[in-house]
């Protein structure tokens, strides 16, 4: 009976013991945060930093392997909350999404246990920790142009910091690389809320809302981009041929008028003001503005092949005009077409729509050799 208590008194002093050590590990582990967060305070050295860490972990791997503690909720919280620092602090790529890997795990772990609560937050802290290290793994993917990767990351990111519009821009473009349009859209709005000015984050908005048919909602962007950035080319070159697009011709030569006054040499906006002048039926004026634009560019193809159109149109009405002298310009712009179009078909030689109006020009002056040439080079296209 005597040998019976004193096993049993042993067994207690064991026990006890044990409880005893499991306990002094979580004081140390809590120790280890408190000491953490007083060096953040005191802006110590991260190798300091990361010593702390390594403290409190060695005493919560201890925890972890307690029957008790391992089902605790700050066991979990502490680690994952060490962990998530330490992966933010290490300057090791491999060591730091370690630490990254092995804090989602005890978040997940501390989440799962049925009496769960983050009165210190520890969990909170931990998952702003793991954001800001899948942000920074996400903009690694992305600047390798590994889009897809980069997606999920950077969209958790910037939903949760939503003010953030370099962050929302990055995940609108890969969206957008990954054909997502509609999610590329929703991040690209949110980039343009916080007041940015990039051209090209319009300029991209743009051209979704067209890839979608809404005009309207393209139009509306190009015009809140120009805003910020008055007489910008590109967004410029967009909105106008958006405008012809639509058919506000209108609205469009208003448009290249002004940014005429500014952009004196821009042969995209000569070229613009000659096709609208064209459509409109206004000849002379179409060909005086395509030679201001071929004087920037002599190869310009787009405005030699209209060039060459608008003088043709030009000598059909002067054929069709009573007017002696009126008709008798008749063989001069047929030439000057001629010119324009061969000059148009050496810079682009595959273009049908060229060598067509080449045929129709040499049957008026009845010049079958060259008609059967152009023919056989027709079909040959």
């Amino acid at each position: 009976m005597q040998n019976y208590s004193r096993i049993l008194i042993f067994l207690l002093i064991i026990l006890s013991y044990k409880g005893f050590a499991q306990k002094s590990q979580m004081l140390i582990a809590r120790n280890a945060v408190g000491k953490l967060q007083a060096s953040f305070a005191g802006k110590e050295d991260p190798k300091k930093q990361l010593g702390i860490i390594t403290e409190g972990l060695k005493s919560i791997e201890s925890a972890e392997k307690d029957n008790k503690t391992k089902n605790w909720t700050e066991t979990w919280a502490i680690k994952s909350y060490l962990t998530s620092y330490a992966a933010i602090i290490e300057t090791d790529e491999s060591s730091s999404f370690k630490y990254f890997d092995t804090s989602e795990v005890a978040i997940k772990k501390a989440k799962s246990l049925d009496k769960y609560e983050d009165p210190s937050g520890l969990i909170k802290a931990s998952e702003h920790n793991i954001l800001i290290k899948k942000q920074e793994r996400g903009s690694l993917s992305y600047f390798n142009n590994n889009f897809k990767e980069a997606l999920d990351d950077l969209r958790e990111a910037s939903d949760n910091f939503p003010g953030d519009s370099t962050l929302a821009l990055n995940t609108a473009i890969c969206a957008q690389n990954v054909q997502l349009y509609d999610e590329s859209l929703k991040y690209f709005k949110r980039a343009k809320e916080d007041s940015i000015k990039n051209p090209a984050v319009y300029q991209k908005m743009a051209q979704l809302y067209v890839a979608k048919s809404d005009n309207q909602n393209a139009i509306k962007i190009l015009e809140d981009g120009l805003a910020f950035n008055p007489y910008n080319r590109y967004l410029t070159n967009d909105y106008i041929n958006l405008l012809l697009d639509t058919e506000n011709y209108t609205r469009a030569q208003s448009l290249i008028e002004n940014n005429l006054n500014v952009e004196k040499s821009n042969k995209l906006l000569f070229f613009l003001y000659g096709y609208l002048q064209q459509i409109e039926g206004n000849n002379p004026t179409a060909i005086l503005a395509y030679n201001k634009a071929l004087a920037t560019d002599q190869n310009y193809f787009d405005a030699l092949y209209q060039l060459g159109l608008a003088y043709l149109n030009t000598a059909n009405d002067a054929y069709k005009n009573t007017d002696t002298e009126k008709k008798n310009q008749y063989d001069s712009l047929i030439n000057r077409a001629q010119f324009a179009l061969l000059r148009a078909n050496e810079i682009n030689p595959n273009d049908k729509q060229t060598v067509q109006l080449l045929i129709e020009i040499y049957t008026r002056k009845n010049a079958q050799d060259k008609v059967q040439d152009l023919k056989r080079k027709l079909q040959e296209l």
